[in-house]
């Protein structure tokens, strides 16, 4: 694939980087109308979301994704990123708190023209239930979200005209293919983006993959692995699946001391660096004859494992309890 120095995406998230974060000059905020004109149109910017802050089983980070009013102030801030739309970690009734604060997310996107899609986090537990699950999640989903009469469905990322939902895999053994002959029922059958690959008995019944935070090959205790050898085998053998939709991923960097499940997995931010390198691969692997259509952030709000971009993609000057406090006027 042939890597293009300068394109619309590249330019806004130069841009992203410039407007959040204290290692960049705060005078880089160039137009980005004016300085991408005359260029092609590049991939909508994606920013996975976690809707669970607020509910007493996660971390405080100072604000409830149930705040109509906290959501419309994310939203303003991520338009001016340059971001597209939200990509919202959803369990179906599994937990009710996101599901409202989907509910609740899409909603506002509609009143402020902003976008919004879900990523389905498969059932964990290999215990039978995963297909069931999947099938209910998905029927909700399309009555409440997706679906012509879903209230604020306009809202809703499509592609080619189709509605476009991240899965998240976690080992429950979901049949795949029961779920894919469900939702071809729909009016506009759904584009399902599965990160890394599935299962070859379930290739067919997915439209495309998505890459994910990973180090190359293992954790390295001082977080000196970002990720470069797995994005490449990633894209490389995204070369080999012809007709599927590709979609790229950029982070900033991973740690999870924070989180009740940790595992003590570190990922440097290395000031911006590693945001930018996994920005770089982007571009060097988006074939301008065959564009990947999106380009996903991970994260926009993941402040236990530390993969958050809402308070700026690099830390090298602030402390991240500070910025969590200053990004809500605390």
């Amino acid at each position: 694939m042939r890597y293009q120095s300068a394109t619309p995406l590249l330019l806004a998230s130069l841009a992203l980087v410039a407007l959040t974060t204290a290692c960049y000059h705060n005078s880089v905020h160039q137009s980005l109308g004016g300085a991408t004109g005359g260029l092609r149109e590049g991939p909508k910017i994606l920013a996975d979301y976690q809707p669970w802050f607020g509910d007493p089983d996660h971390i405080n980070v100072g604000y409830s994704t149930e705040d109509p009013a906290e959501l419309r102030k994310q939203i303003e801030k991520a338009r001016e990123m340059g971001i597209y739309a939200f990509a919202v970690d959803w369990y179906g009734d599994r937990r009710p708190f996101e599901d409202r604060s989907y509910a609740l997310l899409q909603q506002v996107s509609a009143e402020e023209h902003f976008h919004i899609c879900l990523m389905y986090d498969e059932t964990q537990e290999d215990n039978g239930h995963a297909t069931d699950d999947a099938l209910e999640a998905f029927d909700k989903a399309y009555r409440e979200y997706i679906g012509p009469d879903a209230p604020g469905h306009d809202a809703y990322v499509t592609y080619q005209e189709r509605p476009v939902i991240f899965i998240f895999p976690k080992r429950g053994n979901t049949d795949w293919g029961r779920v894919r002959a469900a939702v071809n029922q729909w009016e506009h059958p759904p584009i399902l983006l599965y990160k890394d690959d599935p299962s070859p008995k379930y290739d067919k019944d997915f439209d495309g993959y998505y890459a994910w935070v990973h180090p190359g090959k293992t954790w390295d205790p001082k977080g000196g692995d970002w990720g470069k050898e797995y994005l490449q085998k990633f894209y490389d053998k995204m070369n080999d699946k012809p007709g599927k939709i590709v979609v790229g991923t950029v982070w900033q960097g991973f740690n999870d001391t924070r989180a009740s499940w940790s595992l003590n997995r570190h990922m440097d931010r290395r000031c911006g660096t590693t945001f930018e390198d996994t920005l770089k691969m982007f571009h060097e692997n988006d074939d301008p004859e065959h564009p990947m259509p999106f380009m996903l952030i991970a994260t926009w709000n993941d402040y236990e494992e530390g993969t958050q971009i809402e308070t700026g993609v690099s830390d090298c000057n602030h402390h991240e309890k500070s910025q969590v406090a200053q990004n809500n006027g605390q």
